[in-house]
């Protein structure tokens, strides 16, 4: 049977993990008392198969009884069963953003400050952070992104680390993205924008990146790009991060930081690594914008 306890921080997308893991085929409860784990797995192990996937949501709600957690996991290994914890998670920032567009309360925010909450809730849950099989940050997923990851690991089975790499092009004019790792600025390549024909298009037509790519600099910059981003993944993993963001910039993130953006996501794919493309400023338009 396999058991996945559900949990991590408020706001940060387990009432959604659990619908996708119910479409995944798990039998899914919501917050049962933790004292109830060892008997409620017991009934499902003697099911004669019918239940064999199964996931519970554990959080701070459970309030007093959350406290029970781990006395029940250690009798769920003793009565024989294993179990994984996914744990979910998100920056500070986007967690306040959610509770604010929502308008609810954190469960541990008693004066109303969602910062407070937040960081009670962060001291109450580090045990059991440190105990995850998995961690997800869903900081920058959308929905649909998360449902994929829960695929990606309950169902295809790569479980071989939690990393998930974030590739976003962005234009300097607009700013660097301040969740960046690492930032790398390619206005040295050769800009499209100064094509009158391939002006108006951007990084994700062919006819742009086969201007950009047929420069030998930049075949160059992308292989050493790669092979950087390739040798600093394992080293990270190892480190327990769980998302890496690379910020390709050219000037107005049009043209330049689309096309590299793009070919370093089919090299990391096409490697195994977990990655997802974005490019946060190539809709945008201006009479001044160059990528």
């Amino acid at each position: 049977m396999k058991f996945t306890i559900i949990t991590g921080m408020s706001g940060a997308g387990k009432s959604l993990a659990v619908k996708y893991m119910e479409d995944l085929g798990f039998y899914c409860i919501d917050n049962l008392p933790p004292v109830l784990i060892p008997k409620f797995v017991e009934l499902c192990g003697q099911s004669q198969g019918d239940i064999d996937k199964v996931a519970l949501v554990i959080d701070i709600r459970g309030g007093l009884f959350f406290d029970d957690l781990f006395v029940s996991l250690d009798n769920v290994n003793k009565i024989g069963y294993s179990y994984e914890i996914m744990f979910l998670d998100a920056h500070d920032e986007a967690l306040i953003k959610r509770f604010k567009e929502t308008r609810r309360k954190h469960p541990l925010s008693y004066d109303g400050s969602i910062r407070d909450g937040i960081d009670k809730e962060k001291e109450r849950l580090k045990k059991l952070k440190a105990m995850a099989t998995n961690i997800i940050d869903t900081t920058r997923l959308t929905p649909g992104q998360l449902k994929e990851e829960l695929r990606n690991i309950y169902i295809d089975g790569n479980e071989t680390n939690n990393l998930i790499i974030y590739i976003s092009s962005f234009g300097f004019k607009y700013g660097i993205p301040l969740d960046a790792d690492l930032v790398f600025d390619v206005r040295f390549l050769p800009n499209p924008y100064y094509i009158e024909e391939l002006r108006d298009f951007t990084g994700n037509d062919i006819k742009v990146r086969d201007y950009v790519m047929n420069a030998p600099v930049s075949v160059e910059f992308s292989n050493k790009l790669f092979d950087m981003v390739d040798f600093l993944i394992p080293h990270y993993i190892k480190e327990g991060k769980n998302q890496l963001v690379l910020a390709i910039g050219c000037t107005g993130g049009k043209h330049r930081s689309v096309t590299i953006a793009y070919v370093l996501h089919e090299k990391l794919q096409e490697k195994g690594y977990r990655v997802i493309l974005t490019h946060r400023d190539e809709t945008l338009s201006g009479e001044r914008k160059r990528g």
